[in-house]
């Protein structure tokens, strides 16, 4: 079980995005919080950029980064 962290640009650009969005984007959350295994195949690392991943939901993409038991959304939270 991992805790979830927004960095205040990303908690910025989540707020701009349509309602609709951000709960299917919380929902996934969710999941990578409790359960990240379960969505190996929708995360990839991102190149050139050390311990940095993004995992996509529909059009929008989450860039994270895991450190010990954290979580930390660091932006991306536009779309692509």
């Amino acid at each position: 079980m991992f805790k979830l962290y927004f960095l205040t640009k990303a908690k910025a650009e989540f707020k701009r995005i349509d309602p609709i969005w951000q709960k299917r984007i919380k929902t996934k959350l969710g999941i990578l919080t409790s359960n990240p295994v379960f969505l190996k195949n929708q995360i990839k690392s991102l190149k050139g950029k050390q311990g940095l991943a993004r995992l996509r939901v529909g059009s929008y993409r989450i860039i994270f980064q895991k450190k010990d038991k954290e979580l930390i959304i660091i932006r991306g939270l536009g779309k692509t």
